[in-house]
């Protein structure tokens, strides 16, 4: 029996709609435990829906959202996440317009993490 593990959706215009449908996915999900999403416009909405997804996923390890206008405002629903998340251990968000205080937040979660 074949497992899915990795999924690569980068570059296909997902947007928060998308990433909402994902997120209900990644909630229960059991195996994946590496997801890109980069070019996709998930936006602030989107970010949100991944977030609440990460607050009950036991299994993704990396998250790529390069790339997808997550601002501030979206970065905080990940960081607000994360609290409870001990699974993710690479966040990857570059390109994302992010403020130093939260990049900083964001880089003390990954690391407790990956301990």
């Amino acid at each position: 029996m074949n497992i899915l593990s990795t999924l690569n959706l980068g570059r296909n215009q997902i947007g928060a709609l998308g990433a909402e449908h994902l997120a209900d996915a990644l909630r229960n999900n059991t195996t994946l435990t590496t997801l890109h999403l980069s070019w996709n416009k998930l936006g602030v909405l989107g970010a949100e829906h991944l977030a609440d997804a990460l607050r009950n996923n036991t299994t993704l390890t990396i998250l790529n959202l390069e790339y997808n206008q997550i601002g501030d405002n979206g970065a905080e629903h990940l960081a607000n996440a994360l609290q409870n998340n001990t699974t993710l251990t690479t966040l990857d968000l570059k390109h994302n317009e992010i403020g130093k205080k939260l990049e900083d937040r964001l880089k003390a979660l990954m690391e407790r993490n990956g301990q």
